[in-house]
């Protein structure tokens, strides 16, 4: 497996990159870097054309299998446009939703998993880096989790999409947001409602409220399949608004009857295990628990 470390968004300490590579290539792996991954340009990693063109030249790059984003941040939204169709897959999370969601519109699977320093400063057997090594290998993944009160029974399989609200929310009402990932591309891949991932970071819990509101008032949340609930790290719930922000996301939820499952482990949290978006998942959501497969 040829895997390309890109940085399509922030700027990133070379040390890190250096040491996610050393660890990949461990595993017997070619790792190779873009020509801007260890570049910056005030925040970013590199000009906006440079990102484009690193992007652009790993996807067309038949050596490619697969490409590691070496950080979020931000940035990705400025280039959406500039990006070729994606073909292969893409891991990272954060910012990198913005890749996840162009993928979704030509139904390729790409991982919602940990990025450069993670791998930079974790071993191979910390469970985030050894699942997602387990799924770039093709394993099947499972996951089960304890019951959480505000969970919603049932059962889902569908295809997942999703990823970082905050990014979501800044597609929406562009080609490339979530009213464009529940198309006939999706559901000609599996015939059911799409499942939706979200999960963010140092939000006030009025703008996840407005966010929400996003995507009922767009029809969002009314053609899901199942809904799950990532972490919200650092986004303290506000006592004006009268509930907590689990409380708020489960209110939003309630007139429809797919299952949703809360306090997911993935996102800006040190847990943050790996999941394929744009690929089907299974998701049984009980009194004793949830449970979600990919094959």
């Amino acid at each position: 497996m040829n895997i390309r470390i890109l940085s399509p968004s922030g700027a990133i300490d070379k040390e890190l990159i250096e040491g996610a590579k050393e660890r990949l290539l461990s595993l017997g792996w070619q790792v190779s870097e873009g020509q801007y991954a260890r570049s910056r340009s005030g925040r970013f990693a590199a000009t906006d054309a440079q990102r484009a063109e690193d992007l652009n030249t790993a996807l067309t790059d038949p050596s490619v299998d697969v490409i590691l984003c070496a950080r979020g941040g931000y940035g990705l939204q400025r280039i959406a446009d500039k990006i070729m169709p994606i073909h292969k897959p893409v891991v990272g999370f954060s910012d990198i939703t913005v890749l996840h969601s162009l993928a979704a519109l030509t139904g390729t699977p790409t991982l919602h998993a940990i990025m450069c320093k993670h791998m930079a400063t974790h071993s191979l057997t910390d469970e985030p880096f050894a699942r997602t090594i387990a799924a770039l290998r093709g394993e099947t993944m499972e996951y089960s989790l304890p019951a959480h009160p505000l969970n919603r029974h049932g059962e889902a399989e569908g295809i997942l999409i999703g990823g970082n609200l905050s990014v979501l929310y800044g597609l929406q009402g562009t080609p490339y947001g979530l009213n464009q990932s529940v198309n006939e591309t999706l559901y000609s891949l599996s015939a059911k409602r799409p499942i939706l991932l979200i999960e963010d970071i140092a939000e006030r819990h009025y703008h996840i409220d407005r966010m929400l509101n996003n995507l009922r008032l767009s029809g969002v949340l009314a053609q899901l399949g199942g809904l799950i609930v990532g972490q919200f790290s650092d986004c303290e719930n506000d006592p004006s608004m009268g509930e907590t922000i689990y409380e708020t996301i489960a209110r939003y939820t309630q007139e429809y009857d797919y299952p949703v499952v809360f306090d997911f482990p993935c996102g800006h949290v040190e847990k943050n295990m790996p999941l394929w978006l744009n690929k089907k998942a299974r998701l049984s959501v009980s009194a004793l628990g949830t449970t979600l497969i990919q094959a």
